[in-house]
């Protein structure tokens, strides 16, 4: 299967190269429907409590993963909240300590 890349984002420009996803459950479809190369997260959307650490505590629960993870956010402590939650869901072994996950703000 081919891999796909995808941006969560409900306000900038989709990079060349990804799949839109404007909401987490639009993310959560291609994460189950497709095989994920990069990830590319934000964290506030236009929906304050389905927000970017929502998804990363689901992606945990549902074993849903990307190769790549990179937290483009740029509300400094909720990219935080999602990157320190990877983590440590990666030292508790409830996610491939293989996977690369980054932290790299956009700015909007």
């Amino acid at each position: 299967m081919n891999k796909i890349n995808v941006f969560l984002d409900d306000y900038r420009k989709c990079p060349d190269g990804y799949q839109l996803a404007e909401t987490i459950d639009d993310c959560l479809v291609l994460m189950s429907t497709y095989d994920i190369g990069l990830l590319s997260l934000d964290h506030d959307l236009l929906c304050k409590t389905r927000n970017g650490l929502l998804l990363v505590e689901i992606m945990v629960r549902k074993q849903l993963f990307a190769d790549n993870i990179t937290i483009h956010s740029a509300n400094a402590s909720g990219g935080k909240a999602m990157y320190r939650y990877l983590k440590q869901a990666q030292e508790d072994w409830q996610m491939p300590r293989s996977i690369p996950v980054r932290l790299r703000p956009l700015p909007i």
